[in-house]
């Protein structure tokens, strides 16, 4: 069988390295514009190990999370590749937010994340002395690592089982043939997975999938705690999820290399790989602004779209919304860090499409979302991809 993946961030390695391990004869081959595996989201994430506190019970997000968690520890001890159960504490900062506080306790409960406690007054303090807040939701199994260490492992899989990974080779067509599909013109496969995050939904069109849902692009921004000021945060300390937006808000993640990141924020990108405020391409800005998803999105998140833009270009804003959580932070405390864009898939109604989505086209799987937990969740969502991609093969 000759098997295709487009794209070498964590999920097209992990989806490479199932396939051979299904299919040992298979001839593998990955499909990566850049020079390098994991240079894009997998490289820029926060590397936290989520547990699976935040996903509604029964979804394919919560399943694939759970069983996630276990293939990746298991791996990254077997590979040496560092993971650090430093925890997680989610804070209420008042009696608003104490409800949707429970209602995470209680997905966490049927999701069967484990050691997870409700703290108050002193106990919340013994975790996180300098956090604000009346209350909060411990996960002590929420861990951190390096998922570009992990997909580099991944590579290394796939290259010991026989298969390919042809850098700076962007997949620029796809044509399905009856059972067969021809990538770039010449090369023809049995099967073709489509995992390319960010350029995801065009090559998806391009096989013949449906317009929606389309990919608009958020930057998200970092600060990094002064080294100085990094005993202010223990573990990882996040804020409660509002419903009524659609991103998290600034927060505090322990790095397992060293150093504690606040953030993100969410703005526009105005580029695909828009890492940059100077960072422009017309077709991507244009795409977005004309996409339906976002301009429907905008109407109606368009104060905090505005609150986000701010603490963009103003530190002491950025500032004041972590010191929210730490009172102690101050602009001076926080230093740039590099910056992540978000492969946000958006449907018409502007709702932001929140659980994988995974659409087979014959011989061409496309991914067309993988959001967070992803990379907690990349073994997994292999073992699920391959079945459905495999399926009545």
């Amino acid at each position: 069988m000759r098997v295709g993946v487009a794209g070498a961030g964590i999920i097209g390695l992990a989806v490479a390295r199932r396939l051979s391990e299904l299919v040992p004869d298979a001839a593998i081959t990955i499909f990566e514009k850049e020079d390098d595996v994991a240079l894009h989201q997998t490289g820029r994430n926060s590397g936290v190990v989520h547990a699976g506190i935040y996903y509604p019970p029964g979804s394919l997000k919560a399943k694939l999370c759970r069983r996630g968690v276990e293939l990746l520890r298991a791996y990254c001890d077997a590979k040496q590749i560092p993971v650090d159960e430093c925890g997680k504490l989610v804070v209420a900062l008042d009696e608003s937010e104490l409800e949707r506080l429970r209602e995470l306790e209680r997905r966490a409960e049927a999701n069967g994340v484990p050691g997870m406690r409700w703290l108050v007054g002193d106990e919340l303090r013994e975790i996180e002395p300098h956090a604000a807040g009346i209350a909060g939701l411990h996960s002590p199994t929420t861990a951190i690592t390096d998922y570009r260490a992990v997909a580099h492992a991944f590579a290394d899989d796939v290259r010991a089982a026989g298969g390919d990974i042809h850098l700076g080779s962007p997949v620029r067509s796809i044509v399905p043939n009856g059972s067969t599909v021809r990538v770039n013109g010449d090369v023809e496969l049995d099967l073709l997975v489509i995992c390319a995050g960010l350029q995801g939904d065009r090559l998806a069109r391009g096989a013949g999938d449906e317009i929606e849902p389309k990919i608009v692009p958020f930057r998200g921004e970092y600060y990094r705690l002064r080294p100085e000021r990094e005993s202010l945060v223990r573990g990882l300390l996040y804020p409660v999820p509002d419903p009524q937006y659609p991103f998290l808000g600034v927060h505090f993640t322990r790095r397992v290399r060293g150093g504690v990141d606040v953030g993100p924020n969410a703005v526009l990108a105005f580029a695909r790989e828009g890492y940059r405020r100077r960072d422009v391409r017309l077709r991507d800005l244009g795409e977005a602004l004309g996409s339906r998803g976002f301009r429907a999105l905008a109407r109606k998140n368009w104060r905090m779209g505005l609150r986000e833009l701010h603490g963009s270009f103003s530190k002491t804003a950025y500032a004041a919304e972590a010191a929210r959580y730490v009172p102690g932070v101050t602009a001076d405390d926080l230093v740039p860090a590099p910056a992540g864009v978000r492969a946000q898939a958006l449907d018409p109604d502007g709702s932001l499409v929140d659980d994988f989505r995974i659409h087979r086209l014959g011989p061409v799987t496309a991914v067309r979302n993988a959001p967070s937990p992803g990379a907690t969740s990349s073994m997994a969502i292999a073992e699920h991809i391959a079945a459905v991609a495999l399926a009545d093969l």
